[in-house]
């Protein structure tokens, strides 16, 4: 497993937070993961600074405080600089409304939480690995 990728969780939810992380380390996926608890905090994140942090995935929930999980998507999106980041929705919203919002707003996947802790281990586990261990990522360009 590449260690060096690392995965993006935006959960404002500890609960959620906590079940997420122990999905993907059931998985195998030992890769740094990140936690930002709202949706200024993951823009500050992956935009400002420095150093902003390139992960390999984004897991983003759509119910944040501060700025909402579309609103980070569609600023992810139209940013040269992170448009390539793939994003999975990761979300208890099952509005129709949701899902075009976040696929107008070129999301990568769209998944929905369960109450069922083991269905919602096995898709966490299955995203993570297809995403950190399978997909290709696009490649970085020197600036």
């Amino acid at each position: 497993m590449n260690t060096e990728k690392t995965i993006l969780v935006v959960e404002d939810n500890p609960d959620d937070e906590i079940l997420t992380i122990r999905a993907l380390k059931k998985a195998n996926i030992t890769n740094n993961i990140v936690v930002a608890r709202d949706g200024q905090e993951a823009l500050t994140l992956l935009l400002s600074g420095s150093a902003p942090i390139r992960p390999s995935v984004i897991l983003l929930d759509l119910k944040l405080p501060k700025v909402n999980g579309l609103e980070v998507l569609r600023t992810l999106k139209l940013n040269d600089q992170t448009k390539n980041i793939p994003v999975v929705v990761l979300t208890s919203s099952n509005q129709e409304k949701d899902i075009v919002d976040a696929y107008h707003y070129s999301a990568n996947s769209y998944v929905r939480k369960t109450v069922d802790v083991e269905l919602y281990t096995s898709r966490i586990s299955t995203v993570g690995t297809y995403w950190i261990t399978i997909n290709e990522e696009y490649p970085q360009r020197a600036s």
